[in-house]
């Protein structure tokens, strides 16, 4: 008997690995687009070719049919978090800091990924049981990494007893309504503002003495988390650098 292929799997004709990532990706972008707009269900492979500029028979090259694409669109999104929060935290070392810091970068990714992040609410559910547990161990992953930056704050000291799980929900659906309720936030703040009001909402109650002392610094440092200090440190090198040589 021919065994299933994994739930993974994603079926291409093509084998180059650079010519795989550069094709999808453009497919992939075309798709989340008609997918968030249209809906899963009534956007067709010649609509996704027609937007990715592509022909129909291209698709099949690198696809096996639509939850294919629907498949690694949402794969993508929290491929995105998984790598993108870990990247930010880098050097960053105090617990306050490192929770707040994966917040905005959480909020970051969404403002970038809005079309996407909705259709992951919508449509996860269009996938097959397999993939749609991958889809939710994916999220655990990262909602993982949250928690452990929680459970930072409270073993150093910075933050009173809470349940980790639940207010990591709340960390995630905040960020997440970025993109699901911009349509009412977007006209009254940027993002930057937002999740300094999200951070003073639900990480600051928490923290004691100690630990807002901890985000107030924080706060000056990135101008109220619209600048991150280690992204503007190296052109400042760079330019004194070039000042002695002159």
């Amino acid at each position: 008997m021919k065994r299933a292929p994994a739930p993974e799997h994603v079926d291409s004709l093509v084998t180059d690995a650079r010519l795989i990532g550069e094709r999808r990706g453009q497919v992939l972008r075309a798709a989340v687009k008609l997918f968030s707009k249209n809906g899963y269900y009534t956007t067709t492979i010649q609509q996704i070719a027609r937007e990715a500029g592509v022909s129909i028979g291209l698709i099949y090259q690198y696809f096996g049919d639509k939850e294919d694409i629907l498949f690694l669109s949402l794969k993508l999104v929290l491929e995105s978090y998984e790598a993108e929060i870990p990247r930010r935290l880098a050097g960053v070392e105090h617990p306050v800091e490192r929770l707040a810091m994966a917040i905005w970068a959480y909020c970051g990714i969404v403002d970038s990924l809005r079309a996407a992040t909705v259709l992951a609410y919508r449509s996860t559910k269009s996938l097959r049981e397999d993939r749609r547990q991958l889809i939710m161990d994916d999220e655990l992953r990262t909602n993982r990494l949250l928690a452990a930056c929680v459970r930072a704050c409270v073993d150093g000291g910075y933050m009173r007893e809470v349940n980790e799980s639940l207010l990591v929900y709340q960390y995630v659906l905040f960020c997440h309504a970025w993109a699901l309720k911009r349509w009412a936030i977007a006209g009254t703040m940027d993002c930057a503002e937002y999740v300094a009001e999200g951070i003073k909402l639900l990480l600051e109650p928490f923290l004691n003495a100690k630990g807002k002392t901890a985000l107030d610094a924080m706060r000056g440092a990135t101008k109220d988390f619209r600048v991150d200090p280690r992204e503007t440190a190296a052109p400042k090198v760079a330019a004194k650098t070039r000042k002695k040589t002159k």
